[in-house]
């Protein structure tokens, strides 16, 4: 049986498989947070994830051209009205937004913020760099809700409120790699407030106390939405917990790194080491349950238009083809597996590191 979730697919079980492995490869993060996802969220997650990737490397890669947003938007057309283009990515995306009923506003804000990009646009204040990054991953917290049969408006404002701190997250983690291609997506008047111009930092960019204090800044606020998201995370199916959870915890300790590193992102970049995530991941499935529901908030400003464009329609229907959300063990084998391998390739690399330093020595 082909697991797709409508009646006359587009894609093959090779396209979702194909998807699969494109995230396997791209974000290893993503990926290891959503095998604590159940197996019918998470298929449809990694068709989400593929396409967003393929669409931030057209617009990213290398002499790309100006009009790669265009032919995106062609894309998602085709897309919606059932026609994709025969590739797995987007056959896959359009069984995917009908299945779910994802509004087209939605994705069309992603291509939206990739647009920015494309543009070089810089953002004067906070709200400026919420604004993008409500367009580049809000987006993608809240088309992740939809895959979980979940539309009801304060838990996608919850979820946009984790997609922004994320990519506040990222901003902080590339300033140094960002910068080497020409772009700032530091709020410029936290720059000028530091005494850092942002034309002249942009020209030579290099690390100092003044830096720091912005991007700790940064972390900031994303910290503090962070901790708005959980009460999202304590709205969601049960089964879904644990790998959204775990998501927001990885991503949160990057943060923690880059704090480690003396917040300097521009001579080095934070990661989160194999072990850790393990011990990460081994957390999120132990407090996934516990985590406690809070009042209503308001959304941030720049995501509302988000959640406007979601109609509530009820809990989709998953496919009983499935496997049910409660199956987590295998999941948490799963998990322990890849990072237990994980970690043996680091040992291994150290390994190599220090005799090759030894060999070094004794020529």
């Amino acid at each position: 049986m082909v697991p797709i979730w409508l009646e006359n697919p587009n894609a093959s079980e090779a396209d979702v498989a194909a998807c699969r492995a494109m995230i396997r490869q791209g974000s290893r993060t993503f990926f290891a947070a959503s095998l604590l996802l159940p197996c019918a969220v998470r298929s449809p997650a990694y068709t989400l994830y593929a396409f967003c990737r393929f669409a931030d490397d057209e617009v990213d890669g290398e002499g790309s051209e100006k009009d790669a947003v265009e032919r995106l938007r062609q894309r998602l057309a085709l897309a919606y009205d059932g026609r994709p283009l025969p590739t797995a990515t987007d056959r896959a995306f359009a069984d995917m937004v009908a299945r779910y009923a994802i509004p087209r506003e939605i994705p069309e804000a992603l291509l939206e913020g990739l647009a920015w990009d494309t543009d070089g646009r810089r953002y004067e204040d906070l709200s400026g760099v919420f604004a993008y990054s409500a367009r580049v991953a809000g987006t993608v917290g809240a088309m992740m809700t939809l895959l979980m049969g979940v539309r009801d408006p304060d838990t996608l404002a919850r979820a946009c409120d984790l997609g922004v701190a994320m990519q506040l997250t990222n901003i902080c983690r590339d300033v140094g790699e960002d910068a080497r291609m020409g772009r700032i997506y530091l709020p410029l008047s936290w720059m000028r407030e530091e005494g850092l111009d942002p034309d002249a930092w942009l020209a030579a960019p290099v690390f100092d106390d003044r830096l720091a204090r912005v991007v700790g800044r940064l972390l900031a606020a994303a910290d503090a939405l962070y901790a708005r998201s959980e009460a999202g995370i304590a709205r969601l199916p049960f089964g879904c917990r644990p790998g959204i959870l775990a998501a927001r915890i990885m991503y949160a300790e990057i943060g923690r790194v880059i704090e480690a590193n003396g917040l300097d992102s521009v001579s080095q970049r934070a990661y989160v080491r194999g072990r850790r995530k393990l011990a990460l991941l081994a957390r999120s499935f132990a407090t996934a349950p516990l985590v406690p529901k809070a009042p209503p908030a308001e959304p941030l400003a720049e995501t509302r238009f988000l959640i406007d464009a979601v109609v509530p329609l009820g809990r989709v229907r998953p496919d009983p083809a499935r496997a049910p959300w409660w199956d987590l063990a295998r999941r948490v084998v799963w998990v322990l597996d890849l990072f237990e391998r994980l970690g043996q390739r680091e040992l291994g690399t150290a390994d190599r590191v220090r005799a090759a330093r030894l060999a070094g020595l004794k020529t």
